[in-house]
């Protein structure tokens, strides 16, 4: 079964044709530049026929908790989560709805927010008005697809049952997330509401006191809008020091450029904290898993990290990762894994499992 993988990101759009043994016979990707509904187009005509077309989409909203096959209820209700992720979501679908145009095949739908479906309430729960927690503010969780696929790989890695083991991933991308996995199941993670929460991002700024917003906009007359587009474009790592791309900040700093200094030192001090506090909704923890194009490639984050987290007992000194690896194994103290982001194998699982169904 042939399944067509569409990943929109915010700024990013990757496309893939993945096989039954999860291995990619076509990929394309292209930035945001390129005019996305035209690339799905071409790339779809020149792979050929498939069977479906998997959509990533971040947030499935309070209604869509898992995979599901796409008719025109069920795109009316994902109209509802535009809002909760404005940067992801509507590219998404207007990319699922050309799709739906133009490509005769089942369309299905794939969320982010699934894997985390399961996360037991006071986990959830923000501690605020009941009645707006009866409009739906509460903890969401990200990355899913990220998570699932790297719960399972590193399972295979590590030679054990991912039902049997406790684990915290680190998805560090352009978006920063962490997540404790029990027994391969979601039981906590970083973002919340929205993608906002939580890591130090390349341009969001992740948790920030309510109250310095509250006041920024009484004292300084931000707007909604004005504040939407600074937290989600202007803070985060490109807020500190002007540049969101970790590379740079990383070459920067050793250079001397105190702005990457301090840029580098809040992203893993705040990336530390998160996974220090995740460690706490599990029983104990067999691995620290890192994925996303920074997990799987800055050897620099890597090491910081975990020589930060000592008190779990992560050893600081690691081999260097190509690919999936075990680059420090469970000796007296937590294994520490590099798993490859695959998404789109992910969706294609999810997919073939709802055609199943």
């Amino acid at each position: 079964m042939r399944i067509l993988a569409v990943n929109a990101g915010s700024s990013s759009l990757k496309l893939s044709v993945v096989d039954d043994d999860d291995r990619v016979e076509d990929e394309q990707e292209s930035d945001g530049d390129a005019d996305p509904i035209a690339a799905l187009r071409d790339f779809a005509a020149r792979v050929g026929d498939v069977d479906a077309v998997a959509h990533r989409l971040v947030h499935g909203g309070a209604l869509i908790r898992h995979a599901v096959l796409v008719d025109d209820t069920v795109r009316d209700q994902l109209d509802a989560a535009v809002e909760l992720a404005p940067l992801h979501v509507p590219p998404a679908l207007a990319l699922l709805d050309a799709a739906r145009t133009s490509i005769d095949r089942p369309q299905i739908v794939c969320v982010d927010t699934a894997f985390h479906a399961g996360i037991p309430e006071f986990a959830t729960t923000y501690a605020v008005p009941a009645h707006w927690r009866d409009w739906g503010v509460r903890r969401y969780g990200f990355h899913g697809l990220s998570y699932a696929w790297s719960s399972r790989r590193s399972a295979e890695l590590l030679q054990r049952p991912a039902e049997e083991l406790h684990v915290v991933i680190t998805h560090i991308g352009s978006g920063v997330s962490a997540c404790a996995v029990r027994d391969g199941r979601s039981v906590d993670t970083s973002m919340g509401f929205t993608p906002l929460e939580g890591a130090v991002m390349a341009s969001r700024s992740g948790t920030v006191d309510p109250g310095a917003l509250l006041w920024l906009q009484e004292s300084h007359g931000l707007t909604v809008g004005a504040m939407t587009r600074l937290l989600e474009h202007g803070s985060g790592l490109f807020g500190l020091c002007g540049m969101s791309d970790i590379r740079d900040v990383e070459r920067e700093a050793a250079l001397g450029n105190q702005a990457c200094v301090l840029a580098l030192d809040v992203y893993v001090h705040v990336l530390v904290r998160v996974i220090g506090g995740l460690a706490t909704s599990l029983e104990r923890l067999d691995a620290l898993v890192f994925t996303g194009g920074i997990g799987e490639h800055s050897a620099l984050v890597r090491r910081r990290v975990c020589a930060r987290l000592g008190i779990l007992g992560l050893p600081d000194a690691l081999l260097s990762a190509d690919g999936d690896a075990i680059i420090a194994p469970a000796n007296r103290g937590p294994a520490v894994v590099v798993v490859t982001a695959r998404e789109d194998a992910q969706m294609a699982r999810e997919a073939r499992r709802v055609l199943a169904a």
